[in-house]
């Protein structure tokens, strides 16, 4: 089998067209993303593709080179979201996939490759499973979806509608809304902020798939969501909401009024994101009937290298994130868009 790099349309053709034949794809596997990511935030990125001796495409791979003084060198599978990894059709070209990766990796002096799969690969590459993504089937009606919700769950929302809370679902026109809600939201928790930009190439670029979703009360956002959609299934990677608000719990708005659009326009399924089994936002997602769905992630490490750990629960970040959260807002949306850019 033959792995090169896509480098020109035909590839990028036969690259979709494979990705459309396997069940197992996710949206993360579609060839605009890497484009995106690189008119956003610069990284290169390599696109595997390999073949038969026919000439048929028989398994892809997107990877995103980062290189920072600060994280170092790195390549993943994909950053920014939950998923990507390998999709192939056959042990062969899994393998043929990791050894190109292994050897791009190589030429780069990068330290490790992280590879993001839902369902375990078979490879003898160290793994995390630590991870869940909760998951919610839906039904074809939302008033049926409403009866399954518990009754305090329903009372929730109900409550945060009685105080004059509002919500609307859009794409571009609602980014500024939607910005100054998650910028705080991030600050607060301690977090860099992806730059405005990010948000709208994907509005741009996904405009079938990505929509805005925003709670108001007295025209005032206090909740905002960013869900993309990919065949029956409908994500939300991003949600966050006004803390300053937190008694009426605006949030729970949001989710209902996201939860409704994504059954008003036939998805069978809602993916609520990664979580931590038992944590804080395992629980709230778990009350609306979420389910957990193990996350494998795959590592390649150069040579005395140790597992990764890019992630604010580290012990080392916990000083940087309590003296970011003292920032005032606009500063974090001034700095942060070039630390996050290297944090997958």
């Amino acid at each position: 089998m033959n792995v090169t790099c896509i480098d020109d349309v035909h590839d990028e053709t036969a690259w979709e067209q494979f990705v459309e034949s396997r069940q197992e794809a996710c949206g993360y596997h579609a060839v605009a993303w890497g484009g995106l990511i690189n008119r956003v935030f610069g990284h290169k990125v390599y696109y595997l593709m390999v073949r038969d001796q026919e000439g048929m495409v028989k398994g892809v791979l997107p990877l995103v080179y980062m290189r920072s003084s600060l994280f170092g060198r790195f390549l993943t599978s994909m950053p920014f979201f939950n998923y990507g990894g390998i999709l192939s059709e056959s042990a062969g070209a899994r393998d043929a996939l990791l050894d190109a990766a292994t050897e791009t990796a190589q030429s780069l002096k990068a330290t490790h490759i992280e590879l993001r799969h839902e369902a375990p690969l078979e490879t003898g590459w160290p793994v995390r499973s630590h991870k869940v993504s909760m998951r919610l089937e839906l039904p074809r009606c939302y008033e049926d979806l409403l009866k399954a919700f518990p009754s305090k769950l329903r009372s929730q929302v109900r409550r945060g509608e009685r105080e004059g809370m509002t919500s609307r679902l859009g794409a571009v026109e609602l980014l500024e809304d939607f910005y100054q809600v998650f910028a705080r939201n991030m600050r607060d928790l301690g977090t860099p902020v992806y730059g405005k930009p990010f948000f709208r190439e994907i509005l741009q670029t996904f405009s079938k798939d990505a929509r805005i979703c925003i709670v108001y009360l007295a025209n005032r956002p206090v909740a905002a969501g960013f869900v993309l959609g990919f065949r029956q299934s409908l994500e939300i990677p991003w949600a966050s909401s006004d803390r300053r608000y937190a008694r009426l719990a605006p949030n729970m708005v949001l989710y209902n009024a996201v939860l409704r659009y994504a059954c008003t326009e036939g998805y069978r399924e809602f993916d609520f994101g990664r979580s931590t089994v038992d944590s804080g936002t395992y629980r709230f997602k778990e009350q609306w009937g979420a389910r957990p769905l193990t996350l494998y992630w795959y590592y390649w490490l150069s040579k005395g290298t140790k597992m990764p750990d890019l992630n604010p629960q580290n012990p080392k970040y916990q000083l940087a994130i309590r003296m970011w959260q003292y920032l005032p807002v606009p500063v974090t949306q001034m700095v942060g868009p070039a630390i996050v850019k290297y944090l997958p």
